[in-house]
């Protein structure tokens, strides 16, 4: 089984559940509210850490409580993390969510210690990154960042699943060295400027990309490459938040892959933890066990 390494983001999430977003001035009432750890790349490495292979994750936090509290979190869904660093006198990142009683969400983040996931900071564990068999990149840590180590990765391994969220020019990336994207499709409208989901392919692979995987909520997801364009469709649950609901796809994705299975079939692990996290609340209280996902499929076989 091959190792799962997650560079990006950690913070806390405060969620907010209401009938529906409130206008510009107004005032609502909410039904609930939770805290609980968030950030796209923490996210990320407990989706696979429960999916049962191992995680190293890589990051910072800030010198206060949510530091600690981020940190507990993530060692109690079992993901390593004796390299995430604590930044002296300064906050934790920090999430504020809103979700409408579709499920539907809007976020307000605040990245605090993340933006000091730095390039002096990706020097100090290249050496760890070149031992992984897949790492995790997301875009809420600095893009510089993310270019260093694309830059100075093996050229063959590990093979590299960069979630681009929030959308980003990824022009200043080397984006050869990006082994599969995983945008959702307004993030892909945003990349291209097209609104074909052919066409916004076909820009990405222009650019150099291997293998596009487009979230596409309850229509599923699609697999783009220079082979072919693949449909995968959503299973049919009902959603209350889909917050999180990406960050579930792409952990198991990667976990399903480091289990050596092929891409088709790990997208549709995929596909599954995304759906079963969409029906219960907040990101990381959502994301399924194994055992869950297992369950789950036993009504939809896998049909290569």
């Amino acid at each position: 089984m091959g190792k799962i390494a997650v560079v990006g983001s950690a913070n806390v999430d405060l969620v907010f559940y209401v009938d529906r977003l409130p206008l510009p001035g107004e005032t609502r009432y909410g039904q609930a509210a939770i805290q609980c750890v968030g950030g796209k790349g923490a996210n990320q490495a407990v989706a696979a850490a429960r999916f049962g292979v191992p995680v190293d994750f890589f990051g910072k936090v800030g010198s206060d409580q949510y530091g600690d509290f981020i940190l507990q979190n993530l060692q109690e869904n079992h993901v390593n993390v004796n390299t995430v660093f604590k930044v002296k006198e300064c906050p934790s990142g920090m999430a504020s969510v809103w979700v409408d009683q579709n499920g539907n969400n809007c976020i307000i983040y605040i990245p605090g210690a993340n933006k000091y996931v730095d390039t002096d900071y990706a020097k100090q564990i290249m050496p760890f990154l070149t031992k992984a068999d897949i790492l995790l990149l997301q875009l809420e840590i600095p893009k510089e960042t993310i270019e260093y180590i694309l830059n100075n990765l093996p050229k063959h391994s590990p093979l590299v699943i960069l979630d681009p969220a929030p959308a980003q020019d990824l022009v200043s990336l080397p984006v050869e060295r990006i082994d599969i994207l995983t945008p959702n499709l307004i993030e892909m409208q945003l990349l291209t400027g097209e609104k074909a989901i052919e066409k916004m392919g076909k820009e990405l692979l222009n650019l150099g990309i291997k293998t596009i995987i487009c979230k596409a909520g309850e229509n599923g997801a699609f697999l783009i490459s220079k082979q072919g364009f693949r449909h995968f469709p959503a299973f049919p649950v009902t959603a209350i938040d889909t917050t999180g609901a990406g960050d579930a796809f792409n952990g198991v994705l990667a976990g399903a892959l480091a289990e050596g299975r092929s891409l088709e079939e790990a997208l549709y692990w995929a596909n599954a933890a995304g759906a079963l996290s969409c029906t219960r609340r907040g990101a990381q209280p959502s994301f399924p066990m194994r055992e869950e996902l297992e369950f789950f499929l036993k009504k939809y076989p896998y049909n290569a």
